[in-house]
């Protein structure tokens, strides 16, 4: 594709080819927790390559297309201003430091604005906007220097090499074309470099809009965080941060040059203008950034300069065109006929709880033969709040050596009833699984009164005290339990008392049943307050709640008994003597 970076890209063979040196130099040099192996290229003990969907991914978030390989500059206070003859590119990289720093205005604001959303959706994953900016870099020169509209949709297209198996990853079209273009194979596409098979379950919307647009920077970079953060990783740990990096391209060199960008940009960064973002020179495919591949595409930028290029000539005599086109040997994906469920056990789980097992689809050929390395995509289908850990409803696994993938656990949410999950092949129509899941309500198995006193009232009054239960399920605490309180005529009759005690509703009228009740996070249900009519005796009320746990209250209803008032000082005629005594008592002093 005849995408254009524009003239800044032009450099000489010389330049070129020291640049590449550099690479490899600082790489080995600023590459955060970098270590050399026996072999000399990079290892990083903390990267992980086993997690489901994660970083042993076969294609991660771009199918692991190429990506740029400018390295960010050394940050020295006193830069050199003279480069060794060896390494002339470090010189240069040295002195465009501010320039390199710079990330243009809408393509900022939306790395931050992402980081701020992950920051309420996913607290435990702590996403650093840096980092987002170090991938954007590394996959599209931070969107082609910033070669957005003010809503963050890029002004021109920006697509890796298609996918085709020739020199990269084999990646029939899933799109029809939608985002690439291309109805043969899938390209990666847009600022964040997503396959259209990936964003069909990791596109977000980050403007809100209403559209998950791969092409617009807010989308894109929304999309991104959320893919790093799946699989419960906590980015503030180095291990899961190299993993979560390692799930987007899996190359320890990739890892590599994105851990250097994302320790450049914490040491500062400023804004600049769109459309005048610093564009990087260099491929890990060996091209330049005017070619197309990863952060490249059909446009030139706004420049109408286009750079060089020659055909390099082959040494030794031109080979003659093969009579014709080699036949390729199929993939494993390509003999795979159909998937087969793997043992998986019946998928109920309570509101809010995690399903106690997982999904597992086997992949056969024709005659049932296992089928490793295959990518197999799941899918939750259905009126569900459901999702897989890490919050996603879809998620690719890749089978293993038994032909075997294992869904990632899934999650219940708060909606009940039936839903599925349908496990596919990725880049095959073949016949899948579907799985039926349940949802059942919250539920408690006991309930026990929390009051010890009695709860009594004299006719006409009000109780002092509410009822208050706890209930538990199996042992533990039963949170958002739905529960009903009914006033009932005697435990042989749960029908409702029409006397005695009584609950007021909000126009102070008396209800003796009392529904839509919930537990709090406590298990704790407190009922509102009890009066009592004018009917003496004993009543009972019960409670019950989703699950089957019952419970029945005594509720006395008694007048004051009078031998128990505090008894008078002296009788009434005591007191008359003595009010007559103390009247007599002046005319007898006076007779005196």
């Amino acid at each position: 594709m005849a995408a254009q970076f524009g003239s800044r890209l032009r450099k000489g063979a010389a330049t070129t080819a020291a640049a590449a040196l550099a690479v490899a130099a600082l790489s080995a040099s600023q590459a955060p927790g970098a270590t050399s192996g026996d072999t000399g290229r990079q290892a990083n003990a903390g990267a992980s390559t086993s997690a489901p969907g994660g970083a042993g991914s076969s294609d991660g978030a771009t199918g692991n297309s190429p990506y740029y390989t400018d390295l960010p500059p050394l940050n020295s206070p006193n830069p050199s201003t003279s480069p060794t003859p060896t390494s002339p590119s470090i010189g240069t990289a040295v002195s465009r430091g501010a320039a390199e720093a710079g990330i243009p205005a809408t393509v900022l604001d939306a790395y931050k604005k992402a980081e701020a959303e992950l920051r309420g959706s996913k607290p435990g994953c702590n996403l650093p906007w840096q980092l987002l900016a170090a991938i954007g870099k590394v996959e599209s020169g931070q969107a082609r220097g910033g070669d957005v509209d003010a809503e963050g949709n890029t002004l021109h297209r920006i697509l890796g090499p298609q996918l085709d198996g020739n020199g990269f990853a084999l990646i029939p079209d899933t799109d029809g074309g939608k985002y690439d273009g291309n109805s043969q194979y899938d390209q990666a596409v847009g600022p964040m470099q997503f396959i259209p098979s990936t964003w069909a379950w990791a596109g977000r919307d980050g403007n809100g809009d209403g559209v998950k647009d791969p092409n617009n920077v807010y989308d894109a970079a929304l999309a991104a965080g959320h893919y790093l953060c799946r699989n419960g990783w906590d980015l503030s740990a180095q291990a899961d941060m190299n993993s979560a990096i390692l799930s987007y391209n899996n190359s320890q060199d990739y890892l590599n040059l994105v851990l250097s960008w994302y320790e450049f940009y914490r040491k500062g960064t400023h804004s600049v203008p769109d459309g005048t973002g610093t564009l990087p020179s260099h491929r890990s495919d060996s091209s330049t950034g005017s070619d197309s591949g990863s952060g490249s595409g059909s446009g030139s930028n706004g420049s109408t300069t286009k750079p060089t290029q020659s055909t390099p000539k082959p040494h030794g005599p031109t080979p003659s065109a093969p009579s014709t086109t080699p036949t390729l040997p199929p993939t494993a994906t390509d003999t795979v006929d159909h998937l087969e469920d793997a043992g998986t056990a019946t998928l109920t789980a309570m509101a809010g709880d995690a399903f106690g097992k997982q999904i597992s689809t086997r992949a056969e050929t024709k005659v049932g033969r296992t089928v490793a390395k295959v990518r197999v995509r799941f899918t939750i289908v259905g009126d569900t709040d459901a999702t897989f850990s890490g919050g996603e409803d879809t998620a690719t696994v890749v089978t293993d050596s038994k032909g075997v993938a294992v869904a990632p656990a899934l999650q219940a949410g708060e909606k009940t009833g039936d839903f599925t999950v349908r496990a596919g092949v990725v880049g095959r129509t073949v016949k899948g699984v579907d799985y039926d899941a349940t949802v059942t309500a919250r539920a408690a198995d006991t309930l026990a009164l929390v009051n010890t006193t009695a709860l009594t009232c004299a006719p006409g009054a009000e109780f002092a005290d509410q009822v208050e239960a706890k209930a538990t399920y199996q042992g533990a605490v039963a949170d958002k339990v739905a529960a009903t309180a009914t006033l009932i005529k005697s435990a042989d009759d749960t029908s409702e008392n029409d006397k005695g005690p009584y609950f007021k509703d909000a126009n102070g009228n008396a209800v003796r049943t009392l529904t839509d009740l919930q537990t709090d996070a406590d298990g704790r249900l407190t009922l509102p307050k009890l009066y009592a009519d004018d009917t003496t005796g004993t009543f009972l009320l019960r409670i019950t709640t989703t699950g089957g746990a019952t419970l029945t209250v005594e509720l006395t209803v008694a007048a004051a008994d009078p031998s128990s008032s505090p008894s008078p000082t002296a009788s009434p005629s005591a007191s008359a003597s003595a009010s007559a005594s103390a009247s007599a008592s002046p005319s007898a002093s006076a007779s005196s």
